[in-house]
């Protein structure tokens, strides 16, 4: 370290001086060389503090850890006076050195005395008149004179040259500081200029312009290579990219600051400000890396032609493709897949659904595919809070279910034939006019339910290949699942799951599993058979916001879609080995078994969990299965309410024949007796099993309520 901090090194404890005049101790935590000035932290009330202060200062209150360095004595310097003896008291321990006075009498007994050399004979100077005995001090007596050599210190005998290097060193100190002064206020005045100079550059009214200048200095130093048309297209059975959607007017409004970074076609860097505890900002640049990484220039045919492009040949080989945009509300997925907006229309035909259409009828056109004979029809829905919802027929409420060769079936959804791409854009107009939003705690306008648009191949009836292409939505509703209503809970819970299981699958289909947890959710669920067969491929796009105020929310779409991803990259690595939770393996031990065994879907949640035991929680997990099984129930009351409401009908047929015949003059009335029984005893049992099947799902209302997530941080983590 240079000497200039003399014996200062970190974990020297110092005495500061604090604004109110206070001093106290305080333990030196970095050197700072460029500013000669050392950071100090202390402990008050609990807190840890700290503050930057100039070696001036240090060197004021604590002059024993000051440089000591010795400078040789000038020619010209006369030597310093030879004493006869020196005090060594505790104020010397600290190289603060007092002068003997003419008033200190040596020992007679155990003090040293120096002898001085021979002095050359001085000039006699005429005696000055002694003073009238009223001003002549008083002569001590003896019992003084032994009283005050007994309460003085000790004598110890130190040489002229030991004098001289002592005084020498004090001097040397006193310049050093002086010195530190001058580089302090020079440095000053050339930062004064800097502000003043950069003043004058920008407008320092911009909240956050120092962040803007590290986030400037930074990038300028970076080597820029976007991705160009000129790039190859590689092929990955999963593919996973981010795009950056540019400022915003109402960011652009608040002066927000961007804080993403794409220096090159597969690199995604985020500048997190950060605080130091002095309040030094500083930032944290944090590096992603993908297969692809689109700038906030990028048009959606450029995105189109790496990530959903590549796939419209899969669905012609007899396979199955999907691509779903992923990210925060607001980030661009609906712009992505939908279409570019102008006010608060769309332009349906720039967005990768249309995009997608149009090659597939492109392709029909080739003559290897036109002997096919291929019919092409689309389908629309939403899922919402863990329901399926037709889009293109009048939001119809549909059915999910596995038929008896375990496929998955929406009972009730309607395909509907296109000839063109005209076609499919009026089909989307539609979609997109019913789709359900609301407001959220992180947007005023959010996409609460995942958007699937399928494009279906069939060949005489049968099919031949799906392409199903998905807005999902905003990942920032899955932390609304500690909200006080029950209805935005629900909401919370089935994205958060679905986006769970949604990463799960993928893994499962880049690994090749045996088995995938597609039951865990309805959206996994009705996209099970594009996560089986060996000719499926899936592709990612993570959309995220620049603005500095929603830094968290894209850093948690990166990290999920770098989840995704890491796990495809290498396909030998080993899921065992790993510490188990113990915590959350007895929560699972707790589940009711019978309550697991009786259906595949809690199987699924129950794996889903298990392979996801550092993002969910124990309470996460209890709230998950609490809320899959009121939904369950949910869907059997109802289910059984309709065939109660059906057979009431039926009872009604039945006691109108019955009371039409009391009106003959000789009907049987035992017979009418025995009849009215029957009816009244069927309409017992099946209103009783029904009110029972009622108060179990009531108290699965109350179960959700106790197990709902009361910190959203809980949730966050998963996704």
């Amino acid at each position: 370290m240079a000497s200039g901090f003399g014996k200062i090194v970190v974990g020297t404890y110092v005495e500061i001086k604090r604004s109110d005049g206070r001093i106290h101790q305080a333990m030196v935590t970095s050197l700072n060389e460029d500013n000669e000035s050392v950071t100090v932290e202390w402990i008050e009330n609990g807190d840890t503090k700290g503050k930057e202060i100039d070696l001036e200062s240090i060197f004021a209150l604590n002059p024993d850890v000051a440089p000591d360095e010795e400078i040789a004595p000038s020619p010209e310097t006369p030597p310093p006076p030879t004493p006869t003896c020196v005090k060594v008291s505790k104020i010397a321990k600290n190289r603060r050195t007092i002068a003997p006075t003419k008033s200190d009498a040596p020992s007679r007994d155990n003090r040293a005395v120096v002898s001085t050399r021979a002095r050359p004979p001085q000039p006699q100077q005429p005696e000055p008149a002694p003073p009238p005995p009223s001003q002549q001090p008083a002569q001590p007596t003896q019992a003084q004179t032994q009283q005050q050599l007994q309460n003085e210190p000790s004598y110890h005998p130190l040489s002229r040259k030991d004098l001289g290097q002592l005084s020498r060193r004090k001097s040397n100190c006193v310049k050093e500081v002086e010195k530190l002064q001058e580089k302090r206020e020079r440095r000053r005045l050339q930062q004064q200029e800097l502000r003043e100079k950069r003043a004058q550059e920008v407008d320092t009214t911009i909240p956050n312009y120092e962040i803007m200048y590290m986030i400037r200095d930074f990038r300028a130093s970076l080597d820029y290579r976007p991705l160009t048309t000129a790039d190859l297209i590689e092929e990955h059975r999963i593919c996973v990219c981010v795009r950056k959607r540019p400022l915003n007017k109402k960011e652009l409004t608040m002066k927000d600051l961007d804080v993403i970074t794409i220096p090159s076609k597969d690199v995604v860097m985020v500048h997190e400000p950060k605080q130091k505890v002095d309040l030094t900002r500083y930032l944290e640049n944090q590096t992603f890396r993908f297969d692809y990484a689109f700038d906030d220039s990028t048009t959606n045919e450029m995105v189109y032609r790496f990530t959903a492009r590549p796939l419209v040949e899969t669905i012609f080989e007899r396979g199955m493709a999907t691509c779903f945009a992923y990210g925060q509300t607001g980030s661009g997925k609906t712009h992505t897949m939908g279409g570019d907006f102008s006010g608060k229309n769309q332009d349906c035909s720039k967005g990768i659904y249309a995009l997608a259409a149009r090659d597939v009828f492109l392709m029909l056109k080739k003559p290897n595919y036109k002997k096919l004979d291929l019919q092409v029809y689309a389908t629309f829905f939403e899922i919402y809070s863990g329901k399926v919802f037709d889009l293109l027929n009048r939001k119809a409420k549909l059915r999910v279910l596995e038929d008896g060769k375990q496929q998955v079936q929406v009972v009730g959804l309607q395909e509907k034939e296109v000839k063109c791409t005209e076609d499919v854009l009026k089909l989307i107009e539609v979609g997109n006019s019913c789709r359900t939003s609301g407001q959220t705690s992180a947007n005023a306008h959010s996409s609460r339910s995942h958007a699937v648009f399928q494009i279906i191949l069939r060949r005489k009836g049968k099919m031949h290949g799906k392409f199903s292409l998905i807005d999902l939505a905003g990942n920032e509703r899955g932390a609304d699942t500690s909200s006080a209503d029950r209805q935005t809970r629900l909401e919370g819970a089935e994205i958060n799951k679905s986006l769970l299981a949604l990463k799960e699958c993928i893994r499962a289909l880049g690994r090749n599993k045996p088995h995938t947890p597609f039951r865990a959710s309805k959206l996994t669920q009705v996209l099970r058979d594009s996560f089986i067969g060996e000719n499926s491929r899936t592709c990612m796009i993570a959309t995220i916001s620049p603005g500095m105020t929603s830094c968290e929310n894209t850093l948690n779409t990166l990290r999920y879609a770098n989840r995704v991803k890491e796990l495809t990259v290498d396909p030998n690595q080993v899921m065992e080995g790993g510490r188990p939770n113990i915590h959350t393996v007895n929560q699972l031990d707790l589940l009711d078994e019978e309550w697991l065994s009786s259906s595949p879907q809690r199987d699924d949640l129950k794996l889903l969990c298990e392979q996801n035991e550092e993002e969910v929680s124990p309470q996460l997990f209890t709230f998950h299965e609490a809320v899959s099984q009121m939904v369950e129930m949910e869907e059997q009351v109802l289910e059984d309410h309709r065939a109660v409401f059906q057979e009431s009908i039926r009872w009604l047929e039945d006691e109108k024949v019955l009371l039409e015949m009391t009106e003959e003059v000789d009907y049987d009335v035992d017979s009418y007796a025995t009849q009215l029984e029957q009816i009244l005893d069927q309409k017992i049992d099946i209103l009783t099993e029904l009110r029972d099947k009622v108060k179990s799902f009531r108290s699965a209302l109350q179960e959700e309520e106790q197990a709902r997530p009361r910190d959203a941080a809980i949730v966050r983590r998963s996704l």
